[in-house]
C-alpha cells in the first residue's frame, strides 16, 4: 500500500519420503530464486514429472572438511558389519569427532546394510550421507553386481573387498565396469576372504572384527598396534556377556586377519570381459524390471514420480525375482541315497526345496545336470519323482540336513541332502529350476494331506522371504500356504512376520498358477485379533449376500446348479475343486442374465467357495499387547484361525522380555533372568471349551503340527495353534533349531497337545497329550542356549535357584496335563454354542465338519 515492492513468497517441498536434503540441494534452491523461472510451488530431491515442480541441483558438490575422513561399509544383514562400525566409532570418538549413519532394509538377515562413517578433529556438520568416501569396504562380493559400491568411492579412495577368489585371481574375476571404475579413479584395491579366517577362528559367518581389523591396518587412522589392541578392548566389551570362549575366537580372528590381507594389482588394465548378471530375469515383468529392480539395487531414489504406481499397490510374489545369492553353501540333493519322505521340504524356512512327481515322458529336453528318481510309490513305474533345490534362494541354514532322516555315510557323513559350495550350484541352478517349474503342478486332489510327505508336493504360496536364516517362525507360515493358501484371508500382527512378509519393493507372499493366493494385510500391534475378526465378519455377510443372491436367482440361473452350490461339502480338496467348477460355470451363466442383482453376485462371486481366515503373529502380541483382543475372538465363537509364532521374546525389536518369556531366561528388561514362570496361554484358551486348541514344535514332530494345522482349520469355530518358534534371539546356532525344539519337548518345557472340542462331541476325551512324559532334565534344554547360559556366567547362584524354580514349574504342569488327559469328556466345560437334545448333539452352524478321512 505504501509502494514497496512486496516479497516473493515460494513454496518448496524437500525431504520427501525420508530423501536426503544435501548442500547439492540447498545450493539449486538458492539458484532456483535468483532466476526468473522458478514457480511459486517447487520440489527438491527427487523427479516430480507429473507435477513439474522439480528444480535442478549439483549432486557433486561437496562442501565437507578436509581433514574430516569418511568410509563407507557395504555388508550383508547379520554379518556382524553394523555392530563392528559402531565399535569403531566409539574407538574413534574417545580423541576425534565422529559420526555414523547406518542404512539398511526391513530384510532380518541377508539383505545389505551400509554403514556411512566420519571422524575427524573438528565438528561435523553433515547431516546427510556421504557422498565421496576415501575408503570403501565390500564385506561381500555379490554386493559389486547389485549396489555399485564403487560409485560412492572418491578418486584415490582404497577399496577393501572380502572374496574367497584366490590372490592372483581377483583381479580377472572382476566384471569389466568394476575395473574401468577402480582404474579411472584411480582406486587402491585390497583383498581378503574374511570368511576362511573367521571359519577358522570358529566363527563362521562373522566377518565383522576381521574386516573391522582390514580397515584399521590399511586407513592407518590409528597405529596398527594401538588400532588391534583398542579392537581387542570393544571385542571384550562387547561380547562378555557371551562367553569367554567368544571372545578368544574373536581375537584369534583379529590376530590372524593380517596374514591374510593382500593388495590387488590392477596394473594390468581392463580386460575382463565378464559382465554383472541382470538384477531380475529377462522373463520379469515389466514393473519389477523397471522400478522393483530399481529399490532393489539401492537406486528408488532416482526414479521420477511417473514410474510408481497411482494407486499405491505392488505385485505379490516378487522375492521370486530377488535371486540374492546370498550363502556360500547352498542344498544339493542325492537322488540315490533319498527315500523321499519330504522332511526337508517340510522344514525349510525359505521355500527352497520343492518336489514333483511326473510322467517319465516329461523328462524330455531336461538339462543335463537335472536330477530325477524312479517314485517311491507302488502301481507307478514310470512316474518319476525329483526334489529340487533353488539355489540362488537358498541360505545354506542346513535345517534340511537336519532334518533328513538318512543315516550319514561312514567317512564322508553325506546323507540325501547336503550343504555344498555354492559357486557350482550357481552355474547349474537356473536351468535346473526352470526346467523343474515347466513341469506339470501336481494335482491337489490326488495328494494326501494327511502325511509330511504327501504336503512336499504341494506348492507353497509363501516363498524365499528375507527372514534370518534357518528361521523358525516361516515354516509354519509356508505351510499354512500349502495346504490352504488358494482361499486363505490373513491378518497379520506387526511383528517379525509382518516385516519379513509385507517387505517393500519385494514380498513373499504370491499366487498360483490361476492368479489365486493368501490376501495378507498387516494390521496395528494391538488390534489384530479384532482386524482379523472384522476380516472374519465381512467374509460371513459376503457370503450370506452370494447365498441370498444365488437363491433369488435361482430360476435364471438353474435349479440344478444352484442347488449343488448351496448344498455342497467344502471339507476335502476334492470337494473344493469341485466347488470351485461349479462357480466358473456360474460365473459363464451369469453373463448371458439381464438383472439388476447380478452385478451384486458377481462382486460376491468368490465367497461361495469356503474361506479360511487366519489370525497370525507372535507372543508380543498374543501373551502380551494384542492379549485382550485375542481373548475377545477366542470368545466370540466365530470361525477364525489364529497362529501364534512363540519365539517367546519380543523378536523383532530386538529381544524384550515378553509373558512368554520363560523363567530364568535373560532378555532386555529382564537382564537378571525372568522370574516369574511363562504364561500358559493355551490352557487360558482350553477354558473356553469351545475353542479348538494345538501347541505345536515342527522340529518335534512334523506330523503332529500337520494333523493340527488340518483340524484347526476344519473346526467349525475359534482354532489356536502355537508354534514353537526357534529364534537367533536364544542365543543358539540357527542350524540346530530343530534338535533344539525337540529338547524343548523331551524336557516338558514345550509339551505338546491338542484340545479338540469335536472329540467330546463324539464322547471321548477332548485333550491329547501328543508328547510322551520329560525324558531329559530342563537343564540339558536350556543350557544349550545363550539366554539361559548368560545368567549362569554371570550369576551362577541366581542361575541354579531360577533352574529349580523352572524344573519344579515343568513337573507341575506336566502333572496338571497328565491328569487332563485322564478324564472322562463330561470333566470339560461344556461348549455353549452347542445344544445337547434326546441325547445327540448339534452344533449352532453348519459352515463346515471335519471327517476323518478327509485327504
Amino acid at each position: 500500500a505504501d509502494g514497496r515492492p512486496m516479497p516473493r513468497v515460494v513454496g518448496g517441498r524437500y525431504g520427501l519420503s525420508s530423501k536426503e536434503f544435501t548442500p547439492g540441494m540447498i545450493a539449486g534452491v538458492y539458484a532456483a530464486l535468483a532466476s526468473d523461472a522458478l514457480p511459486r510451488r517447487f520440489t527438491v530431491g527427487i523427479t516430480d514429472d507429473v507435477s513439474g515442480t522439480s528444480i535442478d541441483y549439483d549432486a557433486g558438490l561437496d562442501i565437507e572438511d578436509d581433514e574430516t575422513v569418511r568410509a563407507v561399509f557395504f555388508g550383508i544383514g547379520s554379518d556382524g558389519t553394523v555392530g563392528a562400525n559402531k565399535n569403531t566409532i566409539k574407538i574413534l570418538g574417545e580423541d576425534r569427532y565422529a559420526q555414523a549413519y547406518f542404512v539398511y532394509d526391513s530384510k532380518k538377515s541377508g539383505g545389505s546394510t551400509i554403514s556411512h562413517l566420519r571422524f575427524g578433529p573438528h565438528p561435523i556438520r553433515a547431516p546427510y550421507l556421504v557422498t565421496a568416501a576415501e575408503f570403501v569396504g565390500i564385506h561381500h562380493q555379490g554386493l559389486l553386481d547389485t549396489l555399485d559400491p564403487l560409485a560412492i568411492a572418491a578418486d584415490g579412495g582404497v577399496v577393501l573387498l572380502n572374496t574367497a577368489t584366490p590372490t592372483e585371481q581377483v583381479w580377472g574375476s572382476l566384471t569389466r565396469a568394476v575395473q574401468e571404475a577402480v582404474v579411472a579413479k584411480n582406486l587402491r584395491l585390497f583383498a581378503i576372504d574374511a570368511d576362511k579366517v573367521a571359519r577358522d577362528a570358529g566363527l563362521p559367518g562373522r566377518t565383522n572384527t576381521v574386516l573391522q581389523t582390514c580397515f584399521f591396518a590399511i586407513s592407518g587412522v590409528l597405529p596398527r598396534e594401538e588400532a588391534i589392541e583398542r579392537i581387542k578392548v570393544a571385542i571384550r566389551k562387547t561380547y562378555a556377556r557371551r562367553g569367554p570362549d567368544i571372545v578368544e575366537r574373536n581375537e584369534a580372528a583379529v590376530d590372524a586377519t593380517l596374514a591374510n590381507l593382500h593388495e590387488i594389482d590392477v596394473s594390468s588394465g581392463t580386460g575382463s570381459t565378464s559382465a554383472a548378471p541382470p538384477v531380475v530375469p529377462d522373463a520379469a515383468p515389466d514393473f519389477v524390471k523397471d522400478v522393483t529392480a530399481a529399490m532393489m539395487t539401492g537406486r528408488g531414489d532416482s526414479l521420477p514420480v511417473s514410474a510408481l504406481p497411482v494407486d499405491g499397490t505392488y505385485p505379490s510374489g516378487t522375492t521370486a525375482f530377488e535371486k540374492r545369492r546370498i550363502s556360500d553353501l547352498v542344498a544339493e540333493w542325492d537322488p540315490d541315497s533319498c527315500i523321499q519322505c519330504g522332511n526337508c521340504a517340510f522344514v525349510c524356512p525359505h521355500s527352497v526345496i520343492r518336489a514333483k512327481f511326473y510322467d517319465d515322458g516329461e523328462l524330455e529336453g531336461a538339462p543335463e545336470s537335472f536330477a530325477s528318481a524312479p517314485l517311491n510309490a507302488a502301481g507307478l513305474p514310470s512316474t518319476r519323482y525329483t526334489l529340487q533345490v533353488y539355489p540362488e534362494d537358498c541360505t545354506g541354514c542346513g535345517l534340511c540336513v537336519e532334518a533328513c532322516p538318512v543315516s550319514p555315510v561312514p567317512g564322508t557323513g553325506l546323507k540325501a541332502i547336503n550343504l555344498v559350495d555354492a559357486t557350482p550350484r550357481h552355474e547349474d541352478g537356473p536351468a535346473e529350476v526352470e526346467f523343474f517349474e515347466s513341469l506339470p503342478m501336481n494335482d491337489r486332489s490326488r495328494v494326501d494331506f494327511g502325511t509330511v510327505r504327501g504336503t512336499q508336493f504341494l506348492e507353497p504360496l509363501f516363498e524365499f522371504s528375507g527372514a534370518c536364516s534357518g528361521c523358525g517362525e516361516t515354516p509354519y507360515l509356508k505351510l499354512l500356504t500349502q495346504l490352504f493358501g488358494d482361499r486363505t484371508t490373513v491378518a497379520n500382527a506387526t511383528g517379525c512376520s509382518s516385516i519379513y512378509g509385507g517387505n517393500l519393493p519385494t514380498t513373499p507372499w504370491s499366487t498360483n498358477k490361476q492368479g489365486r493366493g493368501p490376501a495378507w494385510s498387516n494390521s496395528l500391534f494391538e488390534d489384530n485379533a479384532e482386524f482379523g475378526l472384522g476380516l472374519q465378519l465381512a467374509a460371513d455377510l459376503h457370503t450370506s449376500l452370494a447365498r441370498t443372491r444365488i437363491t433369488e436367482l435361482r430360476d435364471e440361473i438353474g435349479a440344478e446348479l444352484v442347488d449343488a452350490i448351496l448344498t455342497a461339502p467344502q471339507v476335502r480338496e476334492s470337494e473344493l475343486a469341485a466347488q470351485r467348477e461349479r462357480v466358473e460355470e456360474l460365473q459363464r451363466r451369469l453373463e448371458g442374465i439381464d438383472h439388476p442383482k447380478v452385478a451384486d453376485l458377481r462382486s460376491v462371486l468368490d465367497h461361495l467357495v469356503r474361506r479360511s481366515i487366519w489370525i497370525v503373529g507372535g507372543d508380543g502380541w498374543a501373551y502380551d499387547i494384542g492379549s485382550g483382543g485375542l481373548d475377545h475372538v477366542l470368545a466370540s465363537g466365530r470361525n477364525v484361525n489364529v497362529l501364534v509364532l512363540d519365539t517367546e521374546v519380543y523378536s523383532n525389536t530386538g529381544g524384550q522380555s515378553s509373558k512368554a518369556t520363560p523363567l530364568g531366561a535373560v532378555a532386555k528388561f529382564a537382564a537378571g533372568g525372568k522370574t516369574v514362570a511363562k504364561k500358559d496361554l493355551a490352557l487360558q484358551a482350553i477354558a473356553y471349551g469351545s475353542v479348538y486348541v494345538a501347541r505345536v514344535a515342527m522340529g518335534a514332530d512334523a506330523q503332529q503340527t500337520l494333523r493340527a494345522f488340518r483340524e484347526a482349520e476344519a473346526y467349525d469355530g475359534p482354532s489356536l495353534i502355537i508354534a514353537y518358534s526357534h529364534c537367533i534371539a536364544h542365543g543358539i546356532e540357527m542350524s540346530e533349531g530343530l534338535n533344539q525344539q525337540q529338547r524343548a519337548v523331551r524336557s516338558g518345557h514345550w509339551p505338546l497337545l491338542r484340545y479338540d472340542p469335536v472329540v467330546r462331541d463324539a464322547g471321548g476325551n477332548p485333550f491329547q497329550l501328543d508328547s510322551p512324559r520329560p525324558s531329559i532334565p530342563l537343564e540339558d534344554y536350556i543350557y544349550r542356549e545363550l539366554r539361559y547360559r548368560m545368567l549362569k556366567n554371570a550369576n551362577p547362584e541366581e542361575a541354579e535357584r531360577l533352574l529349580e524354580l523352572g524344573q519344579q514349574a515343568v513337573d507341575q504342569r506336566w502333572a496338571v496335563y497328565e491328569e487332563m488327559a485322564t478324564r472322562s469328556a463330561a470333566q470339560f466345560t461344556a461348549d455353549a454354542r452347542r445344544s445337547t437334545t434326546n441325547g445327540t448333539t448339534s452344533t449352532t452352524s453348519t459352515t463346515s465338519t471335519r471327517s476323518s478321512t478327509w485327504t
